[in-house]
């Protein structure tokens, strides 16, 4: 360094206006011949293959957007059609559990009717099943009750009562008088 500063010294008093930083006017030139021919080359070589990358860079870009927009509405196209088919799929699965409702309602009601009428006809049945009886009873005791009356009245008479005739008006003189005291009674 200290050669350097020597021979600027020595420089420095042969010629005064000398400045060891700026370089000479020849060197300027050169140097501007070569930054220029080497702009020329990255302009003319370079510049348009980058050109070409950044241009390929920005279509698959742009590309890639587009697909994803296309995407995007496809999918938005998708859940709103899923959503009206949720919409949809509710809807019935409401209409199918209030028919269900209703038709077990009118189950419930039929089976109630039919308990209703099954409850009725089966007490009519009884009913007429015991008046038949009652009225099988009362043709049971008129006939016992007339075979007794009869041989109570031959015994009381002192007479056989064996003629029919006879036998009936006796017997029905007795169940009128029997039925009298029993109206009498009640």
């Amino acid at each position: 360094m200290g050669g350097f500063i020597a021979a600027a010294a020595e420089h420095g008093e042969e010629e005064s206006s000398f400045i060891p930083i700026l370089p000479t006017n020849y060197d300027l030139l050169w140097s501007f011949i070569i930054f220029v021919g080497i702009v020329v080359v990255f302009m003319r070589v370079f510049l348009p293959r980058l050109q070409k990358v950044l241009d390929e860079r920005a279509a698959l870009i742009q590309g890639g957007i587009t697909k994803a927009e296309e995407v995007q509405a496809q999918a938005a196209v998708a859940l709103e059609e899923y959503t009206a088919q949720l919409r949809e799929a509710r809807a019935e699965a409401a209409k199918i559990r209030e028919d269900a409702r209703l038709e077990a309602a009118q189950i419930v009601a039929d089976g109630r009717e039919k308990a209703v009428h099954d409850s009725a006809r089966i007490s009519e049945t009884s009913l007429k099943q015991l008046a038949a009886e009652r009225q099988q009873a009362v043709v049971s005791l008129h006939g016992d009750i007339a075979g007794l009356a009869t041989d109570l009245a031959s015994k009381i008479v002192g007479e056989s009562l064996a003629d029919d005739a006879r036998q009936q008006r006796v017997i029905n003189a007795f169940l009128d008088e029997l039925e009298a005291t029993t109206k009498a009674k009640a």
